[in-house]
């Protein structure tokens, strides 16, 4: 854990893997709400760092937090979203050859991982999420679409996500959903923050 002074009023702490950024984050929330932070305003997680703005003194948590022992995260630790899911991606055929099983294995292994949102990125609503064990990460495609279907359910690397709006990506599609993963009207507009668990749970198509 290297906490990095980088405004006056930010702390950026760089992290050796998800599982440690996850564990920080929860910490964090943690001692903000039991009013141990003072001040700080956000509490930003990415793949291996923990960004805190608004850091009255961000030397001195600095110093405070590289003597943190932080607890392991626990897996039942978070809300719960569950998300219904027809896996009817255009790639299932490649990601179940891939992995070496049937295509209709291929929900069942999804529909039996806990997904946690490490981060979110790329577009508003979207979510980084990890749990996927190191034998099921998957390369993106050689060829990005141009134009990936909103509700998309779609694994790269060692991560899944759902586009919350059609774009463009290069991520294996494997199913859809028609969950609403961004709506400016609701409260909060993302289905998805960091620190959620998410199970995808298979329906008829």
């Amino acid at each position: 854990m290297r906490p990095l002074v980088v405004g006056g009023e930010a702390l950026l702490i760089e992290l050796d893997s998800a599982e440690e950024v996850a564990a920080l984050h929860a910490e964090l929330l943690r001692r903000r709400e039991a009013g141990e932070l003072g001040g700080v305003r956000d509490v930003v997680p990415a793949a291996r760092t923990v960004l805190l703005d608004g850091v009255p003194e961000p030397g001195a948590l600095a110093e405070l937090i590289a003597r943190w022992r932080v607890p392991p995260l626990v897996e039942t630790e978070g809300p719960l979203v569950t998300v219904r899911v027809r896996y009817d991606g255009p790639d299932l055929a490649d990601v179940a050859r891939l992995w070496g099983v049937a295509e209709r294995e291929v929900a069942g292994i999804v529909a039996g991982t806990d997904f946690r949102v490490a981060f979110c990125g790329f577009a508003p609503g979207f979510g980084y999420l990890t749990g996927l064990p190191e034998h099921f990460h998957l390369p993106r495609r050689d060829t990005p679409r141009t134009a990936v279907p909103a509700g998309s359910l779609a694994l790269a690397g060692e991560y899944a996500g759902v586009y919350p709006r059609s774009s463009p990506g290069g991520w294996q599609l494997i199913g859809s959903t028609d969950a609403v993963l961004w709506d400016p009207e609701r409260d909060p507009a993302a289905l998805f923050a960091p620190g959620v668990r998410v199970r995808f749970e298979e329906v008829a198509g």
